[in-house]
């Protein structure tokens, strides 16, 4: 939005498809989806499909990128912060679905653009927009630095507001003492279609939700959780993986990690809930670590694994239940047992009233689980 804003598209003209459904991809796919296993990618052709067709008024540009690495708190802290490639190449790879007969999009008047764009290097991306989009909108180098920095400060902006949103939670549930889950997930994943509102039925149950991507990442409160590890050697820093995975080229898969981590040691995160799509190969090696990272601490740990277009809605409401059982049940003793891993001088409130006796000692008996499990 920053960026086309920037260019001078109008905020009416600018529309975005709505959240996946099986009626989308029935009305707008018809056929033209891929045989790839990736259940977010066959999804797009769907998306692709109501733009075209399912606008009052007609577009003309269908804007598509294909997202080369992505922004993290982790960058600089490990090898890479790049996408699936299955992802990354979807545009590409939807768009071949409406060619295959006839030219869908010359016969609708649209221009298919999928820049190739490197998000997690932000020195790159003026560059590659203006090469990719030039003929498209007309433009000029000039302009084109003006909307990529725009681009980035409103992206920038979001995640900062979301993630402070994160810190005002967590400090709600450190002030009165009450749990609050973390959803270890995909970005796809908070579309209500292919995440299936899974936290929205969990967070019905009166907890608070917390998502990976916009965990904060505030220096003191991450300081603070793992200055028994920083202080032993263990990492170099809040934000460095390398004692539980050593490949950190992929930008979800190292949040995924980092975020287990995290959970295990902030004592009002009592529960983890897992979401992963249907044979995500990325996912796949994660499984195992991360749940043993997490329930390190006897921190819950639920995991809906391929997820695709079938909502069994009864077995979801089971497990709901289920989750929602055991967080009643051992939340308050979750909380206690890892505040007494932490220094009672928490950045978020005041712990001396709610600290167990011994609190401010390391993390021996959960860190002797966690380093072990690669």
């Amino acid at each position: 939005m920053g960026f086309l804003k920037e260019l001078g598209v109008a905020s009416e003209n600018i529309v975005f498809s709505s959240d996946t459904s099986e009626e989308q991809g029935r009305e707008f796919g018809k056929g033209r989806g891929t045989v790839d296993c990736c259940y977010p990618v066959k999804a797009m052709s769907g998306h692709y499909g109501e733009l075209i067709f399912g606008q009052k008024k007609k577009i003309n540009v269908l804007l598509s990128p294909m997202i080369h690495s992505l922004p993290s708190v982790l960058h600089g802290h490990v090898v890479d912060t790049v996408t699936c490639t299955r992802v990354m190449a979807g545009p590409e790879n939807i768009k071949a679905g409406f060619l295959k007969e006839r030219d869908i999009f010359a016969e609708n008047n649209v221009v298919h653009a999928s820049p190739f764009v490197s998000l997690g290097d932000r020195h790159m991306v003026a560059e590659q927009m203006y090469t990719s989009l030039k003929d498209v909108f007309d433009l000029d180098r000039e302009e084109t630095d003006r909307a990529v920095k725009a681009g980035f400060a409103a992206l920038d902006d979001v995640t900062a507001r979301i993630r402070q949103q994160g810190r005002e939670i967590l400090t709600w549930c450190a002030e009165n003492q009450k749990p609050c889950i973390l959803v270890l997930a995909r970005p796809y994943h908070m579309d209500t279609g292919i995440g299936h509102e899974i936290e929205a039925e969990v967070q019905a149950h009166g907890y608070p939700i917390l998502w990976l991507q916009y965990l904060p990442g505030d220096l003191d409160l991450m300081n603070w959780l793992f200055e028994s590890d920083l202080r032993s050697g263990r990492i170099k820093n809040p934000f460095d993986i390398s004692d539980v995975w050593t490949s950190s080229y992929s930008s979800n898969t190292n949040e995924i990690m980092w975020g287990a981590k995290v959970a295990t040691r902030c004592p009002w995160i009592t529960c983890v809930v897992r979401l992963s799509s249907y044979e995500c190969g990325m996912d796949q090696p994660t499984y195992t670590p991360a749940q043993k990272i997490v329930e390190a601490t006897g921190t819950l740990y639920f995991k809906f694994g391929d997820l695709d277009s079938t909502k069994p809605a009864g077995g979801i409401k089971i497990r709901v239940e289920t989750i929602a059982h055991y967080l009643g049940k051992y939340s308050q003793e979750i909380i206690q047992r890892k505040l007494k891993y932490l220094s009672p001088k928490c950045p978020l409130t005041d712990l001396a009233a709610h600290s167990p006796a011994g609190a401010g000692g390391d993390v021996r008996e959960a860190e002797e689980v966690t380093i072990n499990v690669m």
